[in-house]
């Protein structure tokens, strides 16, 4: 079931009713809300409920049991099953298929010919984001950070419809507090909500819809049939592609979340607006950022065991991130592409404040200022040079050469990087690559005003600042309700109007 379609719109309608009739009686409402998310997600495949339901109870076992374990060895082994059970049947739906013939690969380089047949595997739509919601849940309570709760309110959380494909990724910390109590519908934000649905509709449909038809997929299958300037537009379509298609999944989940009374955190802020990999991070998939950073980067030392072993948990970070996307080694890479430049970044932060230290050293001792300070000061940069602060991923904010050059440096290195995301195999990225330098000399009949047109509005949206979609926020809500519903049925004909002709899935949905 589309976010786009009529088909989601009835559902939609009889679970806003039905919502809001039934939110002062919890005791109704939960069921109802989880029987509707239940409905939604088996819409795609009815059998992977079971699946989806398992995991819930599941999970609020480990979790009761950790809660309950009165030894911290028993807590431990708690989690660590926990871990390993939900891990193993991510691995087995996502990753049997590329473990067994990477397995089959190795083997034939030492001569050996492993006959392996394949398992057929239906992945499960949104699985990884499933996997992630329930051990953030696992792994707060195992910390002490987070109380246990109800079967029925922890279903809730893990199968709410809104985000239950493709995020954001949010923690039962985040969602579990407003099962409490019922909503006011009075203090709905719903000039919000209907702008980011209307705005999630316009990227998905108008941006990201119209590239994928009228470039991207024909460069990323054949690409031969195509000239060095399609090439590139193709790529730099894709990168915009995945921005607004992701980020337009995201603005309708948040969106319709409001208006059922929830508030789901924010995924995107300008990610190409980035001067540094690092920002880059900071902007895109912020919920996945966090959660790597949260629950992998920190329990792996984070920057607190010295520079080596921080720039080496970078790189694990991102390339299990990359892997996590899919699974291919073109995901493996390209998450090794984001490591390495974040690695290459710390370095130069390191070297930089390094060099600060032994400045600001030799002030003290030409100052005459005492052994005494310049002791303190040496064993102070001695413990920030060994990574000695408790903060995760320390960034430096400043543009390397003002402001323009570094994000240009950015977009294009991140870029290059989507080549191998989009990929299906190194061949395959390496075709598009290289016909970037076989056929130049002609425009070719892709690249059209409407393309560059597109093109723009999907980077330049970005650069709006922040003010003036609140502004017009405001101006929206300030409409009274039948003109906020002309304005509204206007923009929606519009979009019908000027969209596809048919719905169009969203990329993130198979990861």
């Amino acid at each position: 079931m589309l976010f786009p379609t009529i088909t989601f719109a009835v559902f939609f309608l009889v679970v806003f009713v039905g919502n809001w009739l039934l939110m002062p009686r919890p005791h109704l409402w939960k069921p109802f809300i989880l029987l509707a998310s239940f409905v939604f997600y088996g819409w795609w495949e009815w059998r992977f409920v079971l699946l989806l339901a398992l995991s819930a109870l599941a999970n609020w076992l480990f979790a009761a049991a950790i809660a309950r374990s009165g030894t911290a060895a028993g807590r431990k082994w708690l989690l660590a099953v926990a871990v390993a059970a939900n891990l193993g049947v991510l691995g087995w739906f996502k990753y049997y298929g590329f473990f067994i013939t990477s397995m089959v690969n190795v083997l034939e380089v030492f001569g050996l010919n492993a006959d392996i047949a394949l398992l057929r595997i239906v992945l499960p739509v949104g699985i990884s984001f499933l996997t992630f919601r329930v051990l953030s849940y696992v792994i707060d309570v195992y910390r002490g950070k987070l109380r246990t709760a109800s079967l029925i309110d922890f279903a809730v959380y893990v199968s709410f419809f809104p985000y239950i494909m493709a995020g954001p990724i949010a923690r039962a910390g985040e969602v579990l507090p407003q099962l409490v109590s019922p909503r006011d519908p009075r203090r709905i934000d719903t000039a919000r909500a209907f702008f980011l649905i209307f705005a999630g509709l316009a990227k998905k449909m108008l941006l990201a819809d119209y590239l994928a038809t009228h470039i991207v997929n024909g460069v990323f299958t054949t690409p031969g049939q195509y000239t060095s300037l399609e090439v590139l537009f193709g790529i730099i379509g894709y990168s915009v592609q995945i921005y607004c298609d992701f980020s337009a999944y995201a603005d309708i989940a948040i969106g319709i979340s409001l208006l059922l009374g929830f508030q789901l955190p924010d995924n995107f802020n300008a990610p190409y607006t980035a001067v540094s990999v690092q920002d880059f991070w900071r902007r895109w998939h912020m919920t996945l950022s966090r959660w790597l950073r949260d629950y992998l980067y920190i329990p792996l030392g984070g920057n607190r065991k010295g520079r080596t072993r921080t720039y080496m948990n970078i790189m694990v970070t991102m390339l299990l991130g990359g892997l996590w996307h899919g699974a291919g080694w073109p995901f493996v890479f390209w998450g090794g592409l984001h490591g390495a430049s974040q690695v290459v970044e710390h370095r130069r932060v390191d070297r930089r404040r390094q060099r600060a230290q032994r400045l600001e050293r030799r002030t003290t001792a030409l100052n005459g200022e005492g052994a005494g300070d310049a002791g303190v000061v040496a064993e102070a940069g001695a413990g920030a040079a060994a990574g000695g602060s408790s903060a995760p991923l320390e960034y430096d904010r400043r543009p390397w050469y003002g402001g323009v050059w570094p994000r240009l440096g950015v977009f294009a290195f991140v870029t290059f990087a989507w080549v191998f995301f989009r990929s299906p195999t190194f061949g395959a990225a390496l075709s598009v690559l290289g016909r970037l330098f076989q056929s130049w000399g002609g425009i070719g009949a892709a690249v059209t005003p409407a393309l560059l047109l597109v093109i723009a509005l999907g980077i330049g949206i970005q650069y709006v600042p922040r003010s003036l979609y609140e502004r017009t926020e405001a101006g929206f809500s300030a409409l009274n309700p039948v003109l906020q519903g002309v304005v509204l049925a206007a923009g929606f004909v519009l979009l019908d109007v000027l969209g596809p002709s048919g719905p169009a899935s969203f990329l993130y949905f198979r990861f």
